[in-house]
């Protein structure tokens, strides 16, 4: 019996593009916000559990590992913002061409790392050094 002749999967034709890797950090980074959520839900239930229970959330997040955790949503939040600004430009069929979208794409990465940044000092700073 003779072999159909089907079309191949798209990852099995084409090479690996930075418009992959910015799709799936798109996504990736959607799952992230979703998982530092908890961390918020967790400081809002201490901050109404009153002073003993804040303190001691206050405590729990000031660990650095919990610290990582918070300066990865905040990094998260700020790619995916930006990246969803840039989606929204390309539903309205702006900016689709491939120059534009490669420069966009470039744009969204370093900005977002600069934003994160920039909110990370400066939340750190407008509470005393807790960030």
């Amino acid at each position: 019996m003779p072999k159909p002749n089907r079309p191949l999967s798209p990852f099995m034709q084409y090479r690996w593009q930075y418009t992959n890797t910015l799709s799936i950090l798109h996504r990736v980074t959607g799952i992230l916000l979703s998982l530092s959520f908890f961390v918020l839900v967790y400081w809002l239930v201490a901050v109404a559990g009153g002073p003993e229970r804040h303190a001691a959330a206050v405590e729990c997040l000031g660990s650095p590992l919990l610290k990582l955790v918070m300066f990865g949503g905040l990094m998260s939040f700020c790619y995916h913002l930006l990246n969803g600004v840039r989606h929204l430009f390309f539903d309205a069929i702006i900016g689709f061409d491939r120059p534009t979208a490669r420069a966009s794409g470039w744009a969204v990465a370093i900005a977002s790392v600069i934003l994160g940044v920039t909110f990370w000092f400066l939340l750190g700073a407008s509470l005393g050094g807790a960030a």
